[in-house]
């Protein structure tokens, strides 16, 4: 009963960590959950312990391995019952006819007949069946392999590198996704803001309206036109609402977790100071490509080892009786080799490996030199684009403050008659176009800045 009701206490505990809801969830905690939590991230820590456990195979093999072998067997075979009796050390010259043959010499006055020669010994064609229990131990070892086997672990170790770098590569990459998305909502929230004050001012624009309509100073189309108005910003509000819960959902699935609110951070991003040089020396996909390129090297050592002999020594221990280690003592045996093996000819495939190999490792570090170059032009690229985005930004935010005075001052001309409704409708037009330039604006320079940080592998928090 204590057990079932610990069982039940367990799985009421674990469904209430499933079921969490977080809120209020900063930055810096959101990215430590993902860290533990993401499946992808998850994904690629398992592949990390893969190729660990392949590497430590790869270099276990050089110690060679240690077998025991228990044989069992019944059998009236005539050279299997000699055999069993030979490997027992319990032959006997009986085995092979002794007593057949000295019964006709006997008959025949003690010197052995012509038939005594040439008569097939029953005892030894035809044997009694025999149990055959053998115990042995037996361990087989390389010498030397031509570095292949040195070769192979380091071939096994450069890709436990490979998949380490991959795996913080997934982080970094799904760290981006995740700052992007809080940086993301903060845009959102800021145009929200921004989209609720103007939904103020234009219900005021309304009651105002209504009452110039009320007194004669306005007609009914002055109203419509504010309401259609109206209309149009609460469907960009409504629209800027959706996506937020779209960014939750995103939110939620990148952390494996049910998230409902966020604290977001400034909308301004600080850009980050990398020189081309950190960002090269930084940059995952270089040094991915700068561990293949030592997996090819490690790929022509491996080749040319079959210009080399190879060479392995073993050694048995026995013992063998016609019952389970019967005598074992007794009936013990050894046995210690070694063996050469050095393939002289083959038609030329081993030259031909040689030479793929070593033109796959020159491929490879052409592709290195190649990755780097790339990764310079799109490093300078992107700073280009962020300082451009900073232009535009400052460009806009000072459109936007006389957008916001031309309206004002056109709202109070309506008021005095000296403006028309439709006037201040395309002003107010003006000041939205504005503010969603103005977020696409701040939103393309934080995903550069975001992309910066991916290039150069940085986690600015």
């Amino acid at each position: 009963m204590k057990i079932l009701v610990s069982m039940l206490i367990f799985a009421l505990l674990l469904n209430a960590s499933e079921g969490l809801i977080l809120k209020s969830l900063t930055l810096d905690e959101a990215i430590d959950i993902l860290k533990s939590n993401n499946l992808e991230i998850k994904t690629a820590s398992m592949e990390v312990d893969v190729a660990k456990a392949d590497a430590d195979v790869a270099s276990g093999n050089k110690w060679g391995k240690l077998d025991f072998i228990q044989d069992v067997a019944n059998s009236n075979d005539a050279g299997n019952v000699f055999g069993f009796k030979l490997a027992s050390r319990e032959a006997t010259f009986g085995d092979f006819g002794a007593a057949e043959f000295m019964n006709a010499t006997g008959a025949n006055g003690g010197v052995p007949p012509a038939s005594a020669y040439t008569t097939p010994p029953q005892d030894l064609n035809y044997p009694q069946a025999r149990t055959f229990f053998q115990s042995k131990l037996k361990y087989e070892v390389p010498l030397f392999t031509g570095f292949q086997l040195t070769s192979y672990t380091d071939i096994m170790n450069a890709m436990t590198k490979m998949k380490t770098l991959e795996k913080e590569q997934m982080i970094h990459e799904k760290t981006y996704e995740l700052r992007k998305s809080f940086y993301d909502m903060a845009l959102l929230r800021e145009s929200s803001k921004n989209l609720k004050i103007i939904l103020e001012n234009i219900n005021k624009l309304e009651n105002t309206t209504q009452k110039m309509i009320d007194v004669g100073y306005a007609k009914k189309v002055d109203l419509l036109e504010v309401q259609a108005k109206k209309g149009n910003v609460e469907r960009l509000y409504n629209e800027i609402e959706s996506n937020q819960k779209l960014l939750y959902h995103y939110i939620s699935f990148l952390l494996n977790q049910k998230v409902e609110s966020i604290v977001t951070p400034s909308t301004n991003v600080s850009a980050p100071l990398y020189t081309d040089e950190e960002v090269l020396q930084n940059n995952l996909d270089i040094k991915r490509a700068s561990t293949g390129l030592e997996v090819r090297k490690s790929m022509v050592d491996v080749s040319q080892a079959s210009y080399y002999p190879m060479v392995g020594a073993f050694a048995e221990f026995s013992t063998a009786d016609n019952t389970f280690l019967g005598e074992a003592d007794d009936h013990k045996a050894y046995t210690v080799g070694a063996r050469l093996t050095w393939n002289i000819f083959n038609g030329g495939i081993d030259s031909a490996k040689i030479e793929k190999a070593k033109i796959d490792h020159l491929k490879t570090q052409t592709q290195v030199q190649l990755a780097r170059q790339g990764i310079a032009l799109q490093s300078d690229k992107i700073k280009t684009e962020i300082v451009a985005s900073d232009l535009e930004i400052a460009s806009l935010e000072k459109e936007l403050a006389l957008a916001d005075e031309i309206y004002r001052n056109y709202e109070g001309r309506y008021r005095e008659k000296l403006s028309s409704m439709s006037d201040v409708m395309i002003k107010q037009s003006e000041q939205i176009q504005k503010i969603l330039e103005l977020q696409m604006a701040q939103n393309k320079r934080n995903e550069r800045i975001f992309a910066l940080e991916k290039l150069a592998n940085g986690e600015q928090k």
